[in-house]
This record gives C-alpha cells, structure tokens and sequence, in this order.
C-alpha cells in the first residue's frame, strides 16, 4: 500500500465534513444489513407469501427510484444537507410502519414513500448525495481512495449489523419472545437509525453544498439542462442503460433473497445467517478497498470488468455445490471480489462529468440501478416459491451479469486507463 494512500492518511485528508459523512454512511449500512437478514423473512411471518414480498420489494425500489430521482437532482440546487435530512427521515418513516401493521397495502406505501433495503446495498437518495459532497470537500487526486475507504466501511458496517440484526432475533427466540416479535425489535432499531441519520447531517457545513458562481447570461451556446445534466448527457445516460442491465442482475440475488435461499435449502438460522453475511460483507469491503489499488495499475474499467466476471462465476457455483460448507464458500470467495467495481464505478462516474452535475450524475445513474434491481424481485418471488426453480435466480444473475461486463468493456474500453 503507498505512503500517500494509507488509511491514516486518507481520514486524515477527510474534512469534518468528510468524517461526518463517513459516520452516516457506517450508521445507514449497519442499519440496512441489520434488517436484511430477517426482512423477508419478518414479511413472511406476518402473512406476505412470496410472490407478496417479491412483489413489495419491487414495488419498494420503484418508490426509490422516484424519490431518489427527485431528491438527486434538485439536491445541489434546494441543497445537499437538505435533501439528506429528507431521505432520513423517509428511512424512519418506513421503519415505524413496517414495524406497527401486517397490512399489505400500508407496507406498500410506506415501503414506496419511504426507504428500506431489502438488498443490505446502498438505497435512497444517501450515496448520490454524498459522493458529490466528498468529492467537493476533498483532494480530488485522493477521490479513488477515499471511495474505496467509504465502500469498505459500508461493506463492513452491512457485516456488522447483520451479525448483529440475526444475532439478535435468535437469542430473542431464545429467551422466550415469538419470532415475529423478535423480527420486529429489528424493524424498530432500524426505524431509530433513521432518527439518529437526521441529527448527524443537521450538523453538516455550508461547505458540502454546491459553490455560488456567476451565472452567464442565456445564450444560444448555453448547455441545456436535463435532470441536472447538460455537457455529460450523453455519457451518463449510456452509464445509466449499462448500470440497470446490471442492477437487473443484482435484484435476483438481493442478501433477503439469499439469507432465505440458505433458509429453505438448509434450515439456517438467523444468528447462523447473520454470520455468513458478516462474513461476506467483511471480504466485500475488503475487496473495495483493494480497488483503488488494482485501478492505479490497470486502470478504472479495466478494474471493474476484470474483478467482476469471476465474482459472477463464482455465484452460479453457488447452488450447484452439493453441501452447506461449500456453498457458503463459493459465496464469501464471490464476495471477496464482488465489490471491486463499486468505488472504481463511482470514481469513474465523477470524472467524466463536469462537477455542477456531480450530484446529478450519481443521481442518475443510481435511479437507473433501481430500475433494473426493481424488475427482478418480483420475477426472483416465484422462482424461490417453487422447489424445482429455487436456484434459478443465481444462474439469472450471474448470467446477466457477466453480460453487462463485456457490454461495459467494449462500450469505454477507449478510457480503459482513466484513473
């Protein structure tokens, strides 16, 4: 590891801005994988069948691609803090209602309106928002990085809370309280987070919000802005196509969808779920943080394209092995190089765009992500419904995502070494 790139030193290089964002970014992902491991399973003991959950995740990432498009892209100019605030106290919201009724229709509503990850991942307005305030609050030729570290302490934040989340439901099965109720504990520490979140980004500086400019008068060579784009249009919106192909992917293998695969195939129980996550999210986050490194020598696609295929062959492995020990295997060594495209993907996104649609870019892109992740939970419901089909959403996303690998290679690979 060089010198000028050392943990020390990257958070010693993060403003207090930086260190804020850093901390809400620990608290959100611990929260988010704090809940994912009973997610699915919570929605199954208080009367969802599957196609229901399938059907209420997706539903749940179509209302984040709708707030988070709006939030994003009016983020740099109502402002950055603002916007933060509002996307945690939207987490709260749903956390609150999905822990007080078992009616389908309210969870819709508060799962649309509101923000839940179902998928442990990044959701809402936070990660957009947030890039484009670190990006601006920080040494740009650190900005790599600094989104490995950011990445890496996510990833570990997921292991954590969902050691943590699973660990709790069972020993609260343990001394005695149901297994709803024990779900639902969860559901209410999440929705307290969500409280917490909104105090931490009340105390952000004018600093992570857009710089005040001169604005030239209208003219006939003024950039027309779309969605906070202009210049980057064209760029961003081939970007946001790859990103969905590949978020499509994703969203049949969300970690609620896998916690309950290892459910239904091997009986596990939840403090046992929590540690096969905490396992996997701790390789995930190492992996990111080893990104910025690989990205130096070979370059941001490269990195992203040459690092995914095999976390995607090492998925459609999973099912096929014939035990639990193996197959708990094939998905921490899939995880131990499936995240080395997250930081390089976003470091490349703030590249190439000018720095006013910073945030717009992200924005984008990552509504673009909740379009595809939002398509597949409703296919992935039924095929885990059926004994016969309950594998076939590894094979569907490892497939598809290995797609998107040689698309996104032969589209940039003209700027395979941007670093």
């Amino acid at each position: 590891m060089t010198s000028n790139s050392s943990g020390s030193q990257i958070l010693r290089s993060l403003s207090r801005d930086g260190r804020l964002l850093f901390t809400t970014r620990i608290l959100r992902l611990f929260a988010y994988g704090f809940l994912s491991v009973i997610l699915a399973l919570y929605l199954a003991q208080v009367g969802l069948s599957l196609k229901s959950i399938g059907l209420l995740i997706t539903l749940t990432l179509v209302g984040d691609m709708v707030i988070s498009l709006w939030i994003t892209t009016h983020a740099d100019r109502i402002g950055r803090r603002k916007m933060l605030i509002l996307g945690a106290m939207l987490m709260l919201f749903a956390g609150v209602v999905f822990a007080f009724t078992n009616n389908f229709i309210l969870l819709v509503a508060a799962a649309m309106i509101g923000v839940i990850s179902p998928s442990g991942n990044e959701i809402g307005p936070f990660l957009s928002v947030e890039q484009a305030s670190l990006t601006q609050t920080s040494p740009g030729e650190k900005r790599t990085h600094i989104f490995a570290w950011y990445n890496m302490v996510g990833s570990f934040s997921t292991a954590t809370g969902a050691l943590i989340g699973g660990g709790l439901a069972h020993f609260l099965q343990r001394s005695g309280m149901s297994v709803l109720g024990s779900y639902r504990v969860d559901v209410i520490v999440y929705s307290g987070i969500g409280l917490l979140l909104a105090l931490i980004f009340s105390m952000l500086s004018p600093a992570v919000e857009v710089k005040n400019t001169v604005k030239p008068e209208p003219s006939v060579d003024t950039p027309k802005t779309q969605f906070g784009l202009h210049r980057s249009k064209g760029i961003v919106v081939k970007l946001s196509a790859l990103f969905a192909l590949d978020a499509f992917g994703g969203g049949f293998v969300i970690q609620s969808f896998v916690a309950y695969w290892f459910f239904k195939r091997y009986g596990v129980n939840p403090a046992i779920l929590g540690s096969i996550f905490f396992g996997a999210n701790v390789l995930a986050g190492i992996s990111a943080l080893a990104a910025a490194h690989v990205a130096e020598k070979i370059g941001l696609i490269n990195t992203m394209v040459f690092t995914h295929i095999p976390s995607n062959i090492l998925l459609i492995l999973v099912p096929i092995m014939p035990n639990l020990p193996l197959a708990i295997t094939m998905l921490l060594l899939r995880f131990s190089i499936s995240q080395m495209d997250v930081p390089t993907r976003q470091s490349y996104t703030m590249a190439v765009v000018e720095p006013d649609e910073r945030s717009a870019a992200s924005g984008v892109t990552a509504v673009a992500r909740s379009v595809g992740a939002a398509i597949s939970p409703v296919i992935a419901g039924p095929l885990l419904a059926s004994v016969s089909l309950l594998s076939v959403p590894f094979f569907l996303s490892g497939g598809l995502k290995i797609i998107y690998d040689l698309l996104l290679y032969r589209s940039f690979k003209a700027t395979q070494h941007l670093k």
